[in-house]
């Protein structure tokens, strides 16, 4: 097969270039090349519950990634897990391994009901030490179609071929950028998934363009950081998740009926999501239209008291941003003007394979997809046979619980069923492409065996 070069450079004969693995052999070196069943690119939430899923049923797996990574590097140091407790435990499969047991060997109580980011990523360390001790923190550079299966290339030049793959990358690569940002350095308007630590921001200026979860925590940790903060949306009002505390205050079964573990979305739809089976089973139209209702930017209730005396200019789309003197001017479509220190962009991901740094073109190409994200059958394969994606890339297919912790458990079952059972693989080919309800047919089809 062909690949491109992982740096984008073109190739003065692009027709030859043979991908990392035959590029190091025709410098005369000889990789390092290993074997596997199974392996796992990605080794956050859904990453360690695949694999801890699959080693239960005898699979043999490897994982590979730095453990958290996007939590420890992309989340601010001082935000919530939007969920609460019973959507926050990482799924095992002896449900051993829960937050309640992390807390009983911790010794001490954790916050509730939402865990502050760096008590998650302890409770998940915890979990990967006792899960899957042998992750190999070492990242892959390019995944490539191989003669049987696929061929991974890691960062110290060894090659590991594998019959099957799991990419549970979450939303690295897919931040979204606005293009009115195009000329602003990164450094002066980063995205908010490069903000870990509010306390850079003291005494600054700063605008916060979004009206997400992230746009309004990001507004309160800056402003408990002493920045001077104003946050724009083009959103006509900033909408507050609200109406739930006195649920909050009930126990019993009234609550759970209500809210399910996952909380994605209002009640009645997101018991839907809560069922990605059932959220498969539903016409094109409605999968999409309760998706958008799902992830409606908003903000938690309990944010607000925190943002107090924030300035909050709604139903404002910024026309064009300018780098001045260290600082960025902004001019938004209403006549208005500011000029600050720092922007930062809260503005969501949106998953789009030909972004990701790490699939060959050419696999990537061939995947079947519904909008820029892959179509997803059972067990979370692809249009490629071995090819499984988990986690945010699979929201499109399996509903909005995919960007929650909450969906680890469906989704580890679903793939470890799925590979347990397996045949050997055809070879892949390319696929033809096809509309989105084209493609959302063809899963209607897999769902129901058809």
């Amino acid at each position: 097969m062909t690949a491109l070069s992982y740096s984008g450079a073109p190739d003065s004969t692009p027709s030859v270039d043979l991908g990392f693995a035959a590029a190091t052999a025709i410098e005369g070196k000889s990789p390092r090349s290993s074997r596997c069943r199974v392996a796992i690119i990605g080794a956050g939430p859904y990453g360690l519950a695949v694999a801890s899923h699959l080693r239960k049923a005898g699979v043999e797996t490897r994982l590979f990634g730095e453990v958290m990574e996007f939590w420890r590097r992309h989340m601010p140091n001082g935000m919530l897990v939007r969920s609460e407790w019973a959507g926050t435990h990482i799924a095992d499969p002896h449900r051993a391994l829960t937050l309640d047991q992390y807390e009983a060997e911790r010794g001490a109580q954790l916050p509730r009901p939402r865990l502050p980011r760096e008590d998650f990523i302890a409770y998940a360390l915890w979990y990967q030490r006792r899960a899957v001790p042998d992750v190999e923190e070492r990242r892959v550079r390019r995944l490539e179609n191989g003669d049987s299966g696929f061929c991974l290339t890691l960062d110290d030049g060894e090659v590991v071929r594998a019959e099957r793959i799991v990419v549970a990358t979450g939303l690295t690569y897919f931040a979204s950028r606005p293009p009115a940002f195009a000329s602003v350095p990164t450094a002066l308007a980063p995205h908010s998934s490069d903000v870990p630590d509010p306390e850079s921001f003291r005494g600054l200026r700063v605008a916060i363009v979004g009206a997400g979860q992230s746009a309004l925590e990001l507004a309160a940790l800056l402003r408990e950081a002493d920045a001077e903060v104003e946050v724009i949306a083009r959103a006509p009002e900033i909408r507050w998740r609200v109406g739930r505390d006195w649920l909050r205050r009930c126990s019993g079964p009234l609550r759970k009926l209500i809210y399910p573990p996952g909380e994605a979305g209002p009640p009645g739809i997101n018991w839907v999501m809560e069922m990605p089976s059932v959220f498969r089973a539903l016409p094109a139209e409605l999968q999409r239209r309760w998706t958008g209702r799902a992830m409606l930017p908003a903000g938690s209730h309990w944010l607000r008291p925190r943002l107090s005396g924030v300035p909050m200019t709604a139903g404002c789309s910024i026309v064009s941003a300018s780098p001045v003197r260290n600082r960025v001017q902004l001019l938004l479509d209403d006549g208005g003007e500011r000029e600050v220190d720092r922007v930062v962009l809260a503005t969501g991901y949106r998953v789009d394979l030909d972004r990701s740094p790490i699939l060959a073109p050419e696999l990537a190409q061939s995947i079947r997809r519904i909008g820029s994200s892959p179509l997803l059958g059972d067990g979370f394969e692809s249009s490629i046979p071995g090819l499984h994606f988990v986690g945010a890339a699979a929201a499109e297919s399996f509903g909005a619980l995919m960007f929650f912790v909450a969906g680890t458990g469906y989704a580890a079952r679903a793939v470890s069923r799925r590979i347990a059972n397996s045949r050997p693989l055809p070879v892949a080919r390319p696929a033809r492409k096809e509309s989105d309800d084209q493609q959302r047919s063809v899963q209607a089809r897999q769902c129901y065996g058809r």
